[in-house]
């Protein structure tokens, strides 16, 4: 049985139809049926369906084998004013989740993002690369790898970042939309990143835990990297419309309350050194990804505006 954490939300949505599509038993467990901020709670919800506290760790064993923590508070301008919320959720609610999957046996993936870095780097982040956050955001989440790191030395945290799904608003579905309002668009060109479809990166966990290999930091991003200019391009380009319609603007002409990271690009050490093929390049996945994703375009949230496009968006 696997438990997913904040399981409603995009990547939630996601593990739910790659664990569905593995003959995978599962729950999904939005904020409404565990609030994970509430260490009680996060036992009722978990421990109940589990094996007894205190059982030697199995994935062949009964009950829970697996649970993965996809909740986060991803709104990255309002944890600025909210840092203490967001805390509580991020940090301290991904402790909860930890110690509770320790309890009742089962293997820990807590999802994080590259915001933990300054972004300043030259290259592609390592795994072991000093965490740096520039952001609030960033040091809630930073604050939550540590702690499930302490709570649980066997859990897996896997960075991601530049997500979009077909099951919540992100930057695809936002670059659609707006292509049918305006005719330019501006589109920040200075911050380059990994794009990553929810389903690969649901796929990648479900490898992850099936490999057996041990617990640290995996980074789970598309190959190849571009800008988020770069990104809305070939989103225009795919469906047939004309990217020139997509003008570059500079970060420091999109003023944001948080600070974005100018490289988001994470590399991908860890899934070779336990032989795990990491995600395909981003522009590939992109051209099979987006007619999932531009099938559900009319139901998709209220997005943010293209040049604000947060990192994770998981729900």
């Amino acid at each position: 049985m696997w438990v997913l954490l904040g399981g409603t939300g995009m990547l939630g949505q996601d593990l739910q139809r790659v664990l569905t599509t593995a003959g995978r038993e599962f729950v999904a467990l939005g904020s409404a049926d565990c609030d994970i901020r509430d260490l009680d709670a996060v036992r009722a919800a978990v421990s109940v369906t589990g094996s007894a506290a205190g059982e030697s760790r199995s994935l062949g064993s009964s009950g829970v084998r697996v649970v993965v923590n996809c909740a986060a508070w991803t709104a990255v301008d309002a944890a600025e004013a909210h840092e203490a919320e967001a805390f509580a959720i991020n940090a301290v609610g991904a402790r909860n989740a930890a110690v509770v999957a320790r309890e009742v046996g089962a293997r820990f993936v807590h999802v994080s993002t590259d915001y933990v870095f300054d972004g300043a780097a030259q290259g592609a982040y390592g795994e072991d690369h000093p965490q740096a956050p520039r952001s609030a955001y960033g040091r809630t989440k930073v604050a939550g790898e540590w702690a499930v790191r302490a709570a649980d030395p066997d859990a897996y945290v896997v960075r991601t970042a530049w997500l979009y799904g077909a099951g919540g608003g992100n930057f695809v579905k936002t670059m659609l939309r707006l292509a049918g309002e305006r005719n330019t668009l501006t589109v920040v060109a200075d911050q380059e990143g990994q794009p990553t479809w929810t389903h690969d990166l649901a796929e990648l966990i479900v490898r992850l835990v099936d490999s057996g290999a041990p617990g640290g930091y995996y980074h789970g991003t598309s190959s190849g990297a571009t800008s988020w200019h770069g990104f809305a391009q070939e989103i225009f380009r795919l469906s047939g419309l004309d990217p020139a319609r997509v003008n570059p603007i500079s970060t420091e002409q999109f003023p944001t309350p948080a600070q974005r990271p100018a490289n988001s690009v994470l590399g991908h050490d860890a899934f070779a050194s336990v032989g795990i093929d990491p995600i395909a390049d981003w522009a590939d996945r992109l051209a099979t990804a987006l007619p999932a994703v531009s099938d559900v375009l009319s139901a998709a949230s209220p997005a943010t505006a293209p040049s604000t496009n947060d990192s994770q968006n998981q729900g």
